[in-house]
């Protein structure tokens, strides 16, 4: 048994927020790769949020499964553009999600006297995938030369200048990122500030705290948290108590600390609670016998 209990649990409650998949036609043979990748989740459990949302950019296995690795700037003589996946996913899934919200995880909505009063309001429009996905475009494998294939998925991918986009770009309400040159003395530094910059603005976001926070609860706690639970999470996460936000160990303490999840009181309440993903079930079930493999190798893929 690991002496981090926690650490682990939390890395893996990450690892179903920062989503990569097992492609077998790109990743066959990959095992190191993904295990180095999952590092991330343990290294960055009790970090900040920004730091991972920056890694996981730049892992070789999520620039795969989302295709951002070999991204190239864009060429509208030969009516090629850059890939949006990524670009649309650290958004929806990593980041902000699709709709504006509240502290509290309640969607915003258009006010009374606007042309959409009542309804949603989006995060992000698509000009906002297209401009982000310029962001993502340059990056290959470490050790190979653009476009890169087959290479080491244990080390962050490098940037070529030569295939990244350096114009000035808009994000989410005209937030600029500055139009760079590239430096032949220090070549991939300038792209990288980019990269730098985008993560800077999504994880500034508002949303961030209450969408990743209830996240987080539903993987640690309760599948269906109050919005109060909500908000009080993300309080935490948007200031640990020291103008610190995203730090993991402050928005976790507000996850289990928390009165919904300590009062034995809320067991009788019916849409309290969870169900275990069948491989915690199993984990679970095993530490409570106190089970032990010979060998040292645990054989759980069936059960994820």
């Amino acid at each position: 048994q690991l002496p981090d209990p926690l650490r682990q649990r939390v890395a893996f409650a990450l690892s179903e927020i920062v989503v990569a998949g097992d492609r077998p036609e790109a990743f066959a043979g990959q095992s190191i790769g993904f295990a180095n990748f999952y590092d991330l989740m343990i290294e960055h459990a009790f970090g900040n949020y920004k730091d991972l949302l920056y890694d996981v950019a730049r892992h070789p296995v999520m620039g795969t499964y989302l295709s951002h690795l070999n991204n190239q700037k864009a060429n509208p003589a030969a009516n090629t553009y850059p890939d949006e996946n990524f670009a649309r996913e650290i958004m929806q899934l990593f980041s902000i999600g699709l709709w504006e919200l509240e502290t509290t995880g309640v969607r915003k909505t258009y006010p009374v006297g606007h042309s959409q009063a009542g309804q949603f309001i989006p995060t992000y429009s698509n000009a906002d995938i297209t401009e982000l996905a310029r962001v993502f475009t340059g990056m290959t494998f470490a050790n190979k030369n653009f476009p890169g294939t087959n290479g080491d998925y244990s080390v962050p991918m490098k940037m070529d200048d030569a295939f990244h986009d350096f114009g000035s770009k808009s994000l989410l309400g005209g937030q600029i990122i500055p139009s760079r040159t590239a430096d032949p003395m220090n070549p991939g530094v300038e792209g990288l500030k980019d990269v730098t910059d985008a993560v800077n603005i999504l994880f500034n976001h508002a949303n961030v705290g209450p969408f990743i926070g209830r996240q987080l609860i539903q993987r640690l706690v309760t599948s269906n948290p109050s919005s109060a639970y909500i908000g009080r999470v993300a309080a935490a996460f948007n200031n640990n108590g020291s103008n610190v936000r995203g730090d993991m160990k402050a928005a976790v303490r507000a996850i289990l600390l928390d009165t919904e999840a300590r009062d034995p009181a809320m067991m009788d309440v019916p849409t309290w609670g969870k169900l275990r993903e069948p491989f915690l079930l199993v984990v679970t079930f095993a530490r409570a016998f106190n089970a032990a493999s010979t060998s040292g190798h645990y054989v759980l893929d069936q059960f994820t």
